[in-house]
């Protein structure tokens, strides 16, 4: 880095990889001061990335709950992202995101067998928790929690978290059980982190509610934060569940996408009727022979009740399935101006 006056006598030696926190600088004579100054600051720079901590996998609560005790004794706030892997760029937007406002962030990884009801459907969950660690590890997450179904639900577990209005229909009623696992098993991962923050994805918006609802109900003071869907290209929101999808059906599911987007359209032409409008998204998606659709409703964004105009605010949610691979999607509708308005 020598200056224009420096010759060959400025010389900056960097530090080494093992440079750790007795990283040093020691800048030649012969270098200008706005080289010794520029020198200074690239080596601080350079010593701050080596000294970052790698990635703790963790599988034991008491293991988790020490290291994070350590971190809120140095005042620093935790951030959590409860998963259950098979990473996608939808994940790793909430561990960013949780990074961005966090000092520590802990990704919980556990495929949670309580919140399926269909064996096939758990035996068939994506897994690859090599890449999902490399991953985590990439975005700069300080824990990878992985615990086994034992550490979760130790022999004589026999506690189940209902938030029940919001838990009884839509996923609930097509999926008995599937919120009682889903809350329980949360319950426990923010109990257990202590978290500051929790980060989820809005498209399971009816499990963001339930998740706001038992926080609320159960005085647990983290709070939740609602990520909007990432999207492919296309429009198809991403989720694990999309590789299992043929090179068809992969094809075919976007229609999900498409039919939000349709509702959306024809609400800005001044429709507000909530039924004529998820009647359209179900006409939508029954038009594609591979898919069979679950919902197609607009409801109230708040408790999921149905709604006769979307003039207060709406959400329309959407589930189908594409050969055995269940898929949903969400958009918050909004109503046109006033001037455009006819029922």
């Amino acid at each position: 880095m020598p200056g224009p006056n420096a010759g060959s006598q400025c010389r900056v030696p960097m530090p080494g990889p093992n440079a750790g926190s007795q990283c040093r600088v020691s800048i030649h004579v012969g270098c200008s001061l706005p080289d010794r100054l520029v020198a200074r600051d690239r080596c601080r720079s350079v010593c701050r990335r080596l000294e970052t901590k790698k990635l703790q996998t963790l599988t034991e609560i008491t293991a988790l709950q020490t290291a994070l005790a350590a971190a809120r004794r140095d005042g620093k706030t935790v951030g959590l992202v409860p998963t259950m892997g098979a990473f996608h760029e939808g994940h790793l937007t909430l561990m960013r995101r949780a990074k961005a406002e966090n000092d520590i962030v802990v990704v919980t990884l556990f495929v949670n067998p309580t919140q399926f009801s269909d064996l096939d459907d758990f035996d068939r969950y994506p897994r690859d928790p090599a890449r999902d660690t490399q991953l985590a590890e990439a975005e700069g997450v300080d824990f990878l929690f992985t615990p086994t179904p034992e550490e979760i639900y130790p022999k004589g577990f026999d506690t189940v978290v209902v938030v029940r209005a919001l838990s009884e229909r839509l996923e609930g009623g097509s999926r008995p059980g599937h919120f009682a696992g889903v809350s329980t098993v949360v319950t426990k991962l923010l109990l257990i982190v202590g978290a500051d923050r929790a980060y989820f994805g809005e498209k399971d918006w009816q499990q963001l509610q339930v998740i706001h609802a038992l926080t609320l109900d159960l005085n647990i003071p983290t709070e939740i934060i609602g990520i909007p869907t990432i999207r492919e290209a296309d429009g198809l929101a991403l989720s694990s569940r999309n590789i299992r999808l043929s090179p068809e059906q992969r094809t075919t599911a976007v229609v999900l996408s498409q039919a939000l987007d349709n509702a959306q359209a024809i609400a800005d032409t001044g429709v507000q009727d909530a039924y004529q409008l998820a009647a359209w998204m179900r006409q939508t998606i029954e038009v594609q022979k591979l898919a069979r659709v679950d919902y197609a409703v607009v409801v109230s964004p708040d408790t999921l009740q149905e709604i006769d105009t979307i003039e207060n605010g709406a959400v329309a949610l959407v589930a189908a399935t594409f050969g055995s691979v269940r898929l949903l999607d969400v958009r918050l509708l909004q109503a046109a101006p006033a001037a455009q308005l006819r029922r």
